[in-house]
C-alpha cells in the first residue's frame, strides 16, 4: 500500500474505533453490574487510545513524504526542463486520491528523492506531467499537499456514495492535509487523557448514588442507579463525531458530523438530567446551536445551487465505471490572493445576461458553442466590465477592484459568495459560542468536568474555528471583516465577564469564549496560521485548566472560589499544574532571547500561548497599520486589552483557589490531592501546555532553566513533601512511593534530552508546529487581499513578522500580560489593593459585568417573552377555536348518536326484539295450560298422537320420499 492508501486507512480506523466502543457499550452496558461496570470505561479508553496511535502513525506516514519546512532549507529546487510537481493518478483501490506536492523532499536520513502524489489546487483534472515547468517561487511556495477521495464500503469495495442529484454527488469522502493530521493528533491525544481522568472523576457513578442537588417533593434527595457506562458511551460517540468532522472531504459530510457533535453535547451537558439546571443548559445549547445551523444551511444551499459540488478539493471519481475529474470548491473560488466568485455563481447571478447571450447565438447554436460563448463572458461578468474585450487578461480571476473592474457595473456572483461565506460562518458562530450566540457555553458547565474539558478544548467549540480555518479560501474579504468583528466583540466581552465570576468553571468557560474570539479575530484579519496555532495551543492549556478545576471540585465539593483558598498545601500537583495553565493562557515568555542562542532571529522563549497570542497581535497590528483606520485599530486595541484582562482573571482564579488562608475550614480539612489516575494526565498536559509550540532551541533553553529552577525548588521543598506524604499514608495511590517533588526535575531532564536530540539531528529542526501547519495553509491565501465592497486591505501574514511590527508588539504583549498579573497579585495575592474597595468604587460596572452584560435578560425580553406571548395567543386560538370546533363537533356527534340510539336501537331494534320476546312469552303461557299434571290426560294425548301419526303415514306419506 502506498501513502495515498495508508493515510485514509489509518485515519478511517481512528474514526471508527470510538464508534465501535459506542455500540459495544450501547448493547452490553444496560446489562452490567457494579463489578463489571468499570470494564466499559476500559473499552472506551482503549478505543480512543487506539485512535491516537492511528493518528500519530498517520502523521509519521505523512512526514515520510511531506517533511515540513522543505522550502526553507534543503528543499529540492526545480531547474529548467525538470518538473517541480508531479500529478499521480491513484489506482482503483484508492479511487480519487490526490495530493498537492512540495518539491521533492524527504525526512532526514532518507537518501532517496522522487515525486510524490499530487493534485494541484485550481486544476480541473489530474494527469501525469513530465518535464512541465512550474513556478515554485511564488508566495505560496506551490500547491499544498493533500489527499482527497471517497471511502469504499468495507469488504465490498468501491466508493460509498449516498446519493446523486444531477451533477451533485454525496459520498463518504475524505480530505487529508497537515491540518487534518494536526487536528487528529491533538483531539485523540487530549481525549485519551480526559478519558483516563474521567475514570477517576466519575468513579462514584459505578454505584447507586444520591444526588444531593435534586430535592423531591417529600424533602428527600434523589436516589438513582449509577450511569458510569452511559457516560463513556456518550464520550465515545462524541469523539467519533469530532474525528469524522475533521476528516470529512465535503461540506455536506461536515454538516452531518456537525449535528452529531451537537446531539452528543446535548447528552453530555444534560448528563445529570434530573437537575433542572442541567436539563435547561442542555436545551439551551441545543436550541442556540440550531439557530447557527440555520444560517449554515443557507450557506450550503448557496454553494450547491451555484457550484454543483460540496467537495473541498479536486479529486478523481469512478462514476458508473467512468473515471472523471471533479473540481473542488477551493479550486473554483481561488485564483489570485483572495476569494472570487466561482463560474457557477457568476452564471447563477447573471442569468438574464446569459439568456441574452444564448438568444444572440440563435436557435441553431450547438451546446458546445453556447458553453464557449458563456465561458468567454464569465470573466467580464465576474470583474464588473461591460464586455469580454474590456477585461484585461487575468484581472477577472483576481477579483481585485483595482484591475479591470468597473465600479459602476455589477460584479456578478460576488454577493452570492458573501452569502455563502456568512452562512457557513453563522454555523461556526453557534458551535464556537461567538457573539451573539455565546450564551449557551457558560451554562454548559452543568455537565461533568471531563465533559467541560473535552468540549472546551478539542471537540465541539474547536469544530467551529476548525471549519473557519478549513473553509478560509472561500471567505471573501468582506466576510473576513465580519469574522474579525464578531471575534473582536466576543474576546473582549467574555474576558470582561470572567473578572467578576466566582464559579471556577464559569471563569474558565468565559475564558474559552474569549480565546475562541481571539482565534476568530486572527482568521478575520488574515492570520490563518496564527488562528490555527492558537487553536492547538489553547486546546492543551484549556483542557489542563478544566481538569485542574475538576480536581479541585472533586476535593472540596464546591465550584465557588470564595469558599476555597490555601489549597496549594493540600493539592500541590493540581496547584502547580494549574499555574502552568495560567501562565500559558496569559502568554508568559521572554521575547527575543532565543535569537542570541542560535534560534531564529528575534524569537523568544515562553509558554505555548506566548507564541500563538503574539502572532495574533502581530497580525492585528499589521492590519491596523496597513489600513490606517481607527476602526481597524480597534481590533488590535481589543486584542491587547483582552490579553491584560486574561492575565488578570486567570491569576485571580489561581490566588482565590490556592493562595492565602482557607476561607472554609471544613472544606479545606476535607481536601486532598486527587489520585494518580487524575493527576498524571495533568502533568502530561502541563508539559504540552508549555512546549507544544517550541522549537529545538526553545526546548534546550526552557529545559535547562527548568532543571535549574526545579532543582533548587526540590531541594528546598523536601521536608514539606515528606510531611505531606506522611499525612496521606492512608491514600491508596500506586504512585505514592514516588516523591512528587522529584517529578518536575525528572520531566525537565527528559525534555532536555529530547530537545538535544531534536537540535543535533540534521533536518529535524523543521519539525515544529508552525512549519507543520504552514504545510496546510490554503493555496493563494498569502499576499495582500483587497476588499471589493470596502476599500480595505488584508495584509500578507508573513509581513506581520517583520521587525518593525514584531518588536513593538512583543513588548506590548508582554506588558499587557504583566499588567494583568501584577494587578491580580496586588488585589488577590498580596492584598495591597482590596477587591471590595474596587468593587464599591466601580459598582455600576461591576453590576453590569456580574450580570453578564444582561445578555440573558435581553434575549429573554427579545425572544423568550415574545415567544411565550405568541405561544399563549396561539394556545388561546387552539383552546377557543380549534378545540371549540372539535368540542362542538364532538357535542353534535354525541347528540346525533343519542337521537339515533333512541330511534334505531331503542325503537326499531329493541322494539322488534321485545315484540318477539312478548310473543314467545305469550305462546309459552298458552302452552302452559296444557301442563295439567293429570296422568290419564297425558295417556289420552299419547294415544291420540299415536293414532294421528299412523293415519299420517298410512294415507299421506309418499314412500318414494322416504329413501
Amino acid at each position: 500500500m502506498n501513502v495515498a492508501e495508508l493515510l485514509p486507512t489509518a485515519l478511517g480506523a481512528a474514526v471508527l474505533a470510538p464508534l465501535v466502543s459506542f455500540f459495544v457499550i450501547l448493547v452490553f452496558g444496560p446489562r452490567k453490574d457494579e463489578e463489571t461496570g468499570e470494564a466499559f470505561a476500559y473499552i472506551s479508553v482503549s478505543a480512543i487510545a487506539f485512535s491516537a496511535v492511528c493518528s500519530f502513525a498517520a502523521l509519521a506516514i505523512w512526514l515520510s513524504v511531506h517533511w515540513p519546512g522543505s522550502h526553507d532549507a534543503g528543499a529540492h529546487e526545480p531547474v529548467a526542463g525538470e518538473s517541480a510537481a508531479v500529478v499521480e493518478v491513484a489506482d482503483a483501490d484508492a479511487d480519487g486520491v490526490h495530493a498537492g506536492s512540495d518539491p521533492d523532499h524527504h525526512p532526514p536520513g532518507d537518501g532517496h528523492a522522487g515525486g510524490s502524489d499530487h493534485a494541484g489546487a485550481g486544476q480541473g483534472h489530474a494527469e501525469h506531467e513530465e518535464g512541465g515547468g512550474h513556478d515554485a517561487h511564488h508566495a505560496d511556495h506551490g500547491p499544498k499537499p493533500y489527499y482527497a477521495g471517497e471511502y469504499g464500503v468495507p469488504g465490498v469495495g468501491g466508493p460509498w456514495v449516498l446519493g446523486k442529484f444531477g451533477d451533485l454527488r454525496l459520498s463518504i469522502s475524505y480530505y487529508i492535509d497537515a491540518l487534518t493530521l494536526c487536528m487528529f493528533c491533538m483531539v485523540t491525544f487530549i481525549a485519551t487523557l480526559i478519558h483516563i481522568y474521567a475514570m477517576g472523576y466519575m468513579h462514584e457513578e459505578l454505584h447507586p448514588m444520591t444526588d444531593h442537588e435534586v430535592t423531591l417533593e417529600d424533602g428527600s434527595h434523589l436516589k438513582r442507579p449509577g450511569r458510569y457506562h452511559r457516560f463513556f458511551q456518550y464520550l465515545s460517540l462524541f469523539c467519533f463525531s469530532m474525528l469524522g468532522l475533521v476528516v470529512a472531504g465535503n461540506i455536506a459530510m461536515v454538516f452531518v458530523f456537525w449535528e452529531l457533535v451537537g446531539i452528543c453535547s446535548y447528552f453530555l451537558i444534560g448528563f445529570y438530567v434530573e437537575r433542572k439546571s442541567a436539563s435547561t443548559a442542555a436545551n439551551k445549547a441545543f436550541i442556540v446551536n440550531r439557530v447557527g445551523d440555520f444560517g449554515m444551511i443557507i450557506g450550503l444551499m448557496a454553494l450547491w445551487s451555484s457550484m454543483g459540488t460540496f467537495s473541498f478539493g479536486d479529486m478523481e471519481i469512478n462514476d458508473d465505471g467512468q473515471r472523471r475529474s471533479v473540481e473542488g470548491i477551493f479550486s473554483q473560488v481561488r485564483s489570485g490572493d483572495q476569494a472570487m466568485a466561482a463560474d457557477g455563481m457568476v452564471l447563477f447571478s447573471a442569468s438574464d445576461e446569459a439568456l441574452e447571450v444564448i438568444r444572440g447565438l440563435g436557435s441553431e447554436a450547438s451546446p458546445q458553442q453556447v458553453d464557449a460563448a458563456l465561458a468567454a463572458h464569465i470573466p467580464a461578468w465576474r470583474a464588473g466590465t461591460d464586455s469580454p474585450d474590456d477585461d484585461p487578461a487575468g484581472s477577472a480571476r483576481d477579483g481585485d477592484g483595482e484591475h479591470g473592474g468597473s465600479s459602476d457595473a455589477p460584479r456578478y456572483g460576488y454577493w452570492l459568495l458573501i452569502v455563502a461565506g456568512i452562512g457557513i460562518f453563522a454555523g461556526c458562530v453557534g458551535k464556537s459560542a461567538q457573539f451573539p450566540l455565546h450564551v449557551w457555553l457558560p451554562d454548559a458547565m452543568e455537565g461533568p468536568t471531563p465533559v467541560s474539558a473535552l468540549v472546551h478544548s478539542a471537540t465541539m467549540v474547536a469544530a467551529g474555528v476548525y471549519l473557519v480555518g478549513r473553509f478560509f479560501p472561500v471567505f471573501a474579504p468582506e466576510v473576513l471583516l465580519v469574522i474579525a468583528l464578531v471575534g473582536c466583540i466576543t474576546l473582549f466581552m467574555a474576558a470582561s465577564i470572567a473578572i467578576t465570576a466566582t464559579d471556577i468553571k464559569r471563569v474558565l468557560a468565559y475564558s474559552t469564549v474569549s480565546q475562541l474570539g481571539y482565534m476568530m479575530l486572527a482568521l478575520g484579519v488574515g492570520g490563518w496560521l496564527a488562528g490555527m496555532m492558537h487553536l492547538v495551543t489553547h486546546a492543551f492549556f484549556k483542557s489542563l485548566l478544566f481538569m485542574c478545576s475538576g480536581s479541585v471540585i472533586h476535593a472540596v465539593h464546591t465550584n465557588e472560589m470564595p469558599e476555597m483558598g490555601g489549597l496549594r498545601k493540600k493539592m500541590p500537583v493540581t496547584a502547580y499544574t494549574m499555574l502552568v495553565g495560567c501562565l500559558a493562557i496569559a502568554g508568559a515568555g521572554v521575547p527575543f532571547i532565543a535569537g542570541f542562542f542560535g534560534g531564529k532571529a528575534l524569537s523568544g522563549v515562553g509558554f505555548s500561548g506566548f507564541y500563538s497570542k503574539d502572532a495574533i497581535l502581530e497580525q492585528a497590528f499589521s492590519f491596523m497599520r496597513v489600513n490606517s483606520s481607527a476602526w481597524a485599530g480597534l481590533f488590535f486595541v481589543a486584542a491587547a486589552g483582552g490579553a491584560a484582562i486574561t492575565s488578570f482573571y486567570m491569576f485571580r482564579l489561581w490566588y482565590l483557589t490556592f493562595a492565602g488562608q482557607p476561607r472554609d475550614q471544613a472544606r479545606y480539612d476535607h481536601a486532598h490531592e486527587s489520585p494518580a489516575v487524575m493527576f498524571v494526565p495533568l502533568i502530561i498536559l502541563s508539559v504540552m501546555a508549555v512546549a507544544v509550540a517550541w522549537g529545538p532551541v526553545q526546548g534546550i533553553m526552557g529545559a535547562v532553566a527548568a532543571v535549574i529552577g526545579f532543582g533548587v525548588w526540590t531541594f528546598t521543598r523536601r521536608p514539606a513533601e515528606a510531611e505531606a506524604t506522611s499525612a496521606h499514608e492512608e491514600v491508596q495511590d500506586p504512585l505514592k512511593k514516588i516523591k512528587l517533588s522529584d517529578l518536575p526535575v525528572l520531566i525537565s531532564v527528559l525534555v532536555l534530552v529530547i530537545a538535544l536530540i531534536w537540535a543535533v539531528t540534521p533536518g529535524l529542526d523543521s519539525l515544529v508546529l508552525t512549519e507543520l501547519l504552514e504545510q496546510a495553509r490554503p493555496d493563494h491565501t498569502l499576499g495582500d487581499a483587497h476588499g471589493v465592497l470596502l476599500d480595505w486591505v488584508w495584509p500578507d501574514e508573513h509581513a506581520a513578522h517583520a521587525p518593525g511590527i514584531l518588536i513593538p508588539v512583543s513588548f506590548m504583549a508582554i506588558g499587557a500580560a504583566l499588567t494583568g498579573f501584577l494587578l491580580a497579585t496586588f488585589m488577590y495575592g498580596l492584598g495591597w489593593l482590596k477587591a471590595a474597595d474596587v468593587r464599591q468604587q466601580f459598582q455600576p460596572i461591576y453590576t453590569f459585568l456580574l450580570n453578564k452584560w444582561w445578555f440573558d435578560e435581553l434575549y429573554d425580553w427579545i425572544f423568550v417573552k415574545p415567544a411565550l406571548v405568541i405561544s399563549r395567543a396561539i394556545s388561546g386560538v387552539d383552546k377557543r377555536w380549534i378545540d371549540g370546533f372539535i368540542d362542538g363537533t364532538a357535542w353534535c356527534t354525541r347528540k346525533f348518536s343519542e337521537f339515533f340510539e333512541k330511534l334505531a336501537d331503542r325503537t326499531i331494534v329493541d322494539g322488534f326484539v321485545n315484540l318477539v320476546a312478548r310473543w314467545t312469552f305469550a305462546t309459552g303461557l298458552s302452552a302452559h295450560r296444557l301442563q295439567t299434571g293429570s296422568l290419564r290426560q297425558y295417556v289420552m294425548f299419547i294415544v291420540i298422537g299415536t293414532i294421528a301419526i299412523f293415519l299420517l303415514i298410512s294415507f299421506f306419506w309418499n314412500p318414494t320420499l322416504a329413501g
